[in-house]
């Protein structure tokens, strides 16, 4: 078992200095209150900026480094999406990274750009999952967009104990975000924990409504429109004795 939590922040918009300053304290907080793993909104560092010329870090660059080190010091995973380029790449990524607490990364590139803005005009899509085993927990992280897609949860459902999600999702669809949330957790009988951010932002709104859900749809922690954690401990033997008793999963067709 462990405690995951949701850092729901509001970001200063392109502008990362201050974001890591804002951010350092909430991370504290959620470590003193015994997270093993943290998550951050989507381009937790600058907004979801579609000015992918200004804002691109090269990979490892100055928000990569930002969760090194507050992973390593204080001794928990932590992720976030930033906007990264490759070398020789054409498009940077809109790309969640994840660092462990020795200070190792890993990474997942969204693999469903947000067409309904022009994401996919400044970012390229990914094509790899991205599972990782944090403590006892088998976490799969996806960013936003991605969470109307139902059959890309499905494809990792049996090695899932917790879905993460972050996102920046604006006010005007959040039904759409709780909505879906809840839906990923049942359908998957998985934990999910949805991390959205606050505040005002590239001319669009966001209120939050970051939440832990259990493998039964139960939300656990919730909270909308102010800057605070959602908290809460996820148990893979809940996840096993949810799809003992209730064997939905080897009914699914390809």
């Amino acid at each position: 078992m462990i405690r995951v939590a949701g850092v729901q922040h509001d970001i200063v918009w392109e502008d990362r200095d201050a974001n890591f300053g804002r951010l350092a304290s909430q991370i504290t907080a959620a470590a003193h209150a015994g997270a093993r793993l943290i998550a951050l909104t989507e381009m937790f560092s600058t907004g979801f900026s579609l000015d992918a010329e200004r804002i691109a870090e090269p990979a490892g660059g100055p928000s990569s480094r930002f969760l090194v080190e507050q992973a390593r010091l204080h001794h928990v995973w932590i992720c976030g999406s930033i906007a990264e380029r490759d070398p020789g790449a054409d498009k940077p990524y809109n790309r969640l990274v994840l660092a462990a607490p020795d200070g190792s990364l890993h990474h997942y590139e969204k693999i469903h750009p947000f067409t309904y803005a022009g994401e996919q005009e400044h970012y390229a899509a990914g094509s790899d999952f991205l599972t990782v085993t944090v403590d006892d927990v088998s976490v799969s992280l996806f960013v936003c967009y991605d969470l109307r897609f139902a059959d890309e949860f499905w494809a990792l459902a049996e090695r899932t104990d917790l879905y993460v999600v972050v996102a920046n999702w604006p006010e005007s669809r959040r039904l759409h975000w709780q909505v879906l949330l809840r839906a990923r957790a049942i359908e998957n009988q998985a934990y999910v924990l949805g991390v959205n951010r606050v505040g005002e932002g590239g001319r669009l709104t966001y209120v939050g409504d970051s939440a832990v859900i259990d493998p039964t749809g139960e939300v656990l922690a919730s909270a909308s429109r102010t800057e605070t954690l959602v908290l809460a401990d996820v148990d893979p033997e809940t996840v096993r004795a949810t799809r003992k008793r209730f064997p939905f999963l080897p009914d699914r067709r390809s």
